[in-house]
């Protein structure tokens, strides 16, 4: 038999269908509901086979991973429609769709229950709030977990006390759709209410909360953040590591100062492996300059004598980053650094024929910083052999630093 990851890889939605219709397997069928909801194909079959799925299928899990495939290809309309023998008009208002599927959030098959929730939350009408917040005590854990998930899409700050009461639900996965959904409400109240999620017992609710709270643009995670570097979950650890990262982004520019001062300062203490090898991670693969830039900076003020080389390198090759802030924060993360290591770093860059000219003159920089005799002879030399002008200017401005010219 053909792997699930081969049929992914593929985009084989027919044989995905076979798989979800025939399969003895529940854990198999549920993960081939999974990859039709995110397969990009328009495939009228594969709709109706995952709303067959959701109402027919022996298992709940799978039945609840159709209604969620549904509701990824914006399909669950067609479920409810199945089911209350009604077509439910795509073409009307927000607010006359939701009053028409708030019934459907207490009716007595929990599918219909879970599908309305879905798509009361993928609408986005804050008319619904009331409606679902009454329901969050639904007796099955499938739907209450898709009610946060639905309030957490509004964003209505009306939940945030109801979601709250939640946070010890028990359930894994209503409470891991409560962190997921207070993440979204922002403010002090549903901050307070993640903090409290910081223990919980499963990785992924922790994992959750704890990369949520660098959102909130509140110093008060802080030191619970800090507290998580030693989490015994890797996942939690890294999530504690990038919420620190964007909380330097989202706190008011007034407290920017105090916080890296503290941050800094705290982190500086710690042993802790995952700071290190996390804020490389996002320097090497961050997608946004932000959280890039802001890893740079801190990688130099909290490195140990443990991560040196590895936060060297990773310094050293982003001295030609296309964000000319994190650059400049390289730069000044090496100095951070010093010593040896950092000037003889520099220096081979000065000395590799295939670095870039924008690296050697970030380099040359530098080197103005941190550089010693050995330095000094290097760029004295580079001021009349380069054929650039940005290196031969920084060369001489750094070659002014340590002295001047022989």
């Amino acid at each position: 038999m053909t792997s699930l990851f081969t049929l992914e890889k593929e985009a084989d939605a027919e044989r995905l269908v076979t798989v979800l219709g025939e399969s003895n397997n529940d854990t198999i069928r549920q993960r081939a509901a999974e990859i039709l909801g995110d397969l990009d194909v328009p495939d009228d079959e594969v709709v109706d086979s995952l709303t067959t799925a959701a109402q027919d299928d022996p298992n709940a899990a799978v039945r609840a991973a159709a209604i969620d495939a549904l509701d990824q290809r914006e399909a669950v309309e067609q479920l409810i429609a199945a089911i209350v023998g009604e077509e439910i008009s795509g073409s009307r208002a927000e607010w006359a769709r939701a009053e028409e599927l708030t019934d459907a959030l207490t009716s007595d098959q929990p599918e219909l229950r879970m599908a309305a929730a879905n798509v009361l939350g993928r609408i986005g009408s804050r008319s619904a709030t009331e409606d679902l917040i009454r329901q969050l005590s639904d007796p099955d854990p499938r739907v209450r977990s898709r009610i946060a998930r639905a309030l957490g899409r509004l964003e209505d700050k009306r939940a945030v006390s109801h979601l709250a009461e939640r946070r010890t639900d028990e359930e894994v996965e209503v409470r891991r759709e409560t962190a997921e959904a207070l993440g979204r409400m922002q403010g002090d109240e549903a901050l307070s209410a993640l903090l409290g999620m910081l223990n919980d017992p499963a990785e992924a609710v922790r994992r959750i909360a704890a990369g949520s709270l660098g959102t909130f643009g509140s110093e008060r995670p802080l030191d619970a953040l800090i507290e998580l570097l030693g989490d015994k979950s890797d996942a939690v650890r890294k999530a504690a590591v990038f919420s620190l990262i964007e909380l330097l982004s989202n706190v008011p520019p007034e407290k920017s100062h105090e916080l890296r001062e503290t941050m800094v300062e705290k982190l500086s203490t710690s042993e802790h492996r995952v700071v290190v090898t996390s804020l490389v991670e996002i320097i090497e693969e961050g997608s946004q300059a932000h959280q890039r830039r802001n890893a740079t900076w801190l990688l130099g003020r909290v490195t140990g004598t443990q991560n040196r080389w590895e936060a060297i390198e990773t310094l050293v090759g982003v001295l030609d980053a296309d964000d000319g802030m994190t650059a400049q924060f390289a730069v000044t993360s090496l100095a951070e650094i010093g010593g040896k290591s950092v000037e003889t770093a520099l220096l081979e860059v000065l000395s590799d024929s295939e670095a870039t000219t924008d690296a050697q003159a970030m380099a040359a920089f530098g080197l103005g910083k941190v550089g010693g005799e050995r330095s000094r002879e290097r760029l004295d030399d580079l001021v009349d052999t380069t054929d650039d002008e940005e290196v031969r200017k920084r060369a001489f401005s750094a070659l002014s630093k340590l002295g001047g010219r022989a």
